[in-house]
């Protein structure tokens, strides 16, 4: 008596004053739609899930095996697939949209609510472990038919297999995971709270539950939506046809939105204050539209092929862009800038940085070959062996660099995440040696078309060299970065010269582009029809998408 009575002066104390008041007046509300929002789940979203949950199983009276979309797929055929790409892409809008209402709300309000983010991820979490703890659950619950067949039934026989059912070995680790998560989520919950006393508190903790709940259902959409994809594309190259028109949907539309999304985060960064925030959209949006590029480019076409090197040009070119064109705009606009400063010898450097892109293909990349040669005696090995690391096989070595730093220190990485060939990065490295200078001398031509008046004018508040840069400069120069981006992009699409000359029978096709492999199709296997079709569809494609960049972006877009 003692113990309730103290505890009971806790819970007077609790809701005394204008704090008790406001927690009554939350009680008391939760209390008078606890009613109606039980029997919403049990009348409306609990039936609608198990409706879900039926669909996906081989159901006749009782239940049978799982097959997932299988009876979507019999009712609308292809579509459903379309359908589940599409839901993942509404699933990730949406948290977008929450996101974007709470910033609304929160600039309303001159409030800074981010860390409610925190407790709305753990219930978005527990959310999640709900749904899976019911679908775990479900099988148990029902497989009781199976079980009291033949048997009398009698009410505390079901009662038991119903307490059997809840405690079964299957269902205990997600019974867990939904307490862990759920007590979690309230501790975390009712330390945000002490933490941010605000009245709009709890709603910003479940706009955030929201948005990442909405987020979490769409990456995994979008998720199976490229798996399903990938087996498609893999099943019609391993039968030799040509695959359904779904998988060239789904990749064709993530390359718009890709490239939509990467030009967008690219404009945003112009207005970002931190150095982080500012370096990071312009990471993000280089890493989007060589994946929009590539998705909408290559995915179909190598995909129609059905054909295992085509596979292998799309992983190596894919590495090929990503290795070079980040690289390649970063230096080349680090030495721009050096260079458009008045300083002694300057003219002459430009001439050294372009002479590269001048020599012809062949002969630079027949020296690169005799700089990485295998030999000991050969100008990089010999610099490795200064420095202790022992000698290499660059251009006839096919395993992933990645793979082989992993090595060198004990770890071992699975094959999709081994990285480019070690004799695709020598190739890399001569892309890159070769497009800076041209990539200098356009960004000479941005540099010379922005005013002097605003950089002298930004010099005359205050302003550093590096705020120069980063407020100005950098600002003027997006379209044409943007430009030298996506011609780098196509370029790796058509590059050929120098890989073909790099290229080595020892490096197993690991250097091997799109282009080459179209090339050996013709020449080396003979097929002058195929080779030769995939060759004008894949100009056709990079004449249109040339077209389309020259009518969006029009006077933005200084070409010197």
């Amino acid at each position: 008596m003692e113990i309730s009575g103290t505890a009971g002066q806790k819970v007077r104390q609790i809701l005394r004053g204008r704090r008790g008041k406001n927690l009554r007046e939350y009680l008391a509300a939760y209390l008078f739609i606890f009613p109606a929002v039980f029997l919403i789940f049990m009348f409306g979203i609990f039936p609608v899930g198990f409706a879900l949950f039926v669909s996906m199983h081989k159901w006749r009276l009782k239940r049978g095996d799982f097959i997932g979309i299988e009876n979507f797929i019999s009712a609308v055929d292809d579509l459903a697939y379309v359908t589940m790409f599409a839901l993942g892409i509404g699933a990730i809008v949406a948290a977008y949209m929450l996101i974007r209402a709470v910033r609304a709300r929160a600039a309303e309000y001159d409030e800074k609510p981010w860390l409610m983010a925190i407790p709305g991820s753990f219930y978005a979490a527990a959310l999640l472990a709900f749904i899976y703890w019911v679908f775990v659950q479900l099988p148990e619950v029902l497989d009781i038919a199976n079980k009291i067949v033949g048997l009398e039934k009698t009410r505390e026989m079901f009662l038991n297999l119903l307490g059997e059912a809840f405690r079964a070995e299957s269902v205990q680790p997600a019974w867990g995971v939904l307490v862990w998560t759920l007590g979690v989520s309230v501790v975390v919950s009712v330390a945000g709270w002490r933490l941010w006393r605000n009245r709009r508190n709890l709603s910003y903790q479940t706009q955030f539950g929201l948005a990442g709940f909405s987020l979490a259902v769409g990456i995994f959409l979008l998720v199976w939506a490229f798996r399903e994809v990938l087996e498609a594309y893999a099943l019609a190259a391993a039968e030799g046809v040509e695959p359904p028109i779904w998988p060239h949907v789904i990749a064709i539309a993530s390359g718009v939105l890709l490239a939509m999304a990467g030009w967008k985060l690219w404009r945003s960064a112009e207005g970002q204050f931190t150095n982080l925030g500012f370096w990071g959209r312009i990471l993000g949006a280089l890493i989007l539209m060589t994946g929009a590029v590539l998705l909408v480019i290559y995915i179909p076409a190598a995909g129609a092929m059905g054909d295992k090197d085509i596979w292998l040009g799309l992983r190596v070119t894919v590495f090929y862009s990503l290795g070079t064109v980040p690289f390649q705009l970063a230096i080349s606009l680090f030495l721009a800038i050096l260079l458009f400063r008045k300083m002694r010898g300057s003219e002459a450097f430009r001439i050294i940085f372009f002479l590269p892109y001048v020599t012809p293909a062949v002969a630079g990349a027949a020296v690169f070959r005799q700089l990485f040669s295998n030999r000991p005696q050969a100008p990089a090995n010999a610099v490795l062996k200064l420095i202790g690391i022992d000698t290499q096989q660059w251009l006839r070595e096919p395993d992933g660099i990645f793979s082989m730093l992993a090595e060198s220190i004990g770890f071992t990485l699975p094959d999709w995440a081994g990285g480019p060939s070690q004799a695709l990065v020598v190739v890399m490295l001569y892309s890159i040696w070769t497009f800076v200078g041209y990539d200098i001398v356009i960004y000479l031509a941005g540099l010379g078309n922005i005013p002097t008046d605003l950089v002298e004018s930004a010099e005359i508040d205050g302003a550093g060299k590096w705020h120069v840069f980063r407020h100005i400069t950098f600002p003027l120069l997006s379209p044409t970065t943007y430009f030298l981006s996506l011609i780098a992009i196509i370029g790796t699409f058509k590059a050929f010269g120098h890989i073909f000359v790099l290229s080595l029978g020892e490096a197993l096709g690991t250097t091997d582009t799109f282009s080459v492999v179209i090339f050996r199709e013709f020449f080396e296997k003979t097929r002058y029809g195929y080779a030769s079709a995939m060759a004008f569809v894949l100009f056709a494609i990079i004449l249109s998408l040339t077209y389309v960049n020259n009518k969006i972006q029009g006077s933005r877009v200084f070409y010197g």
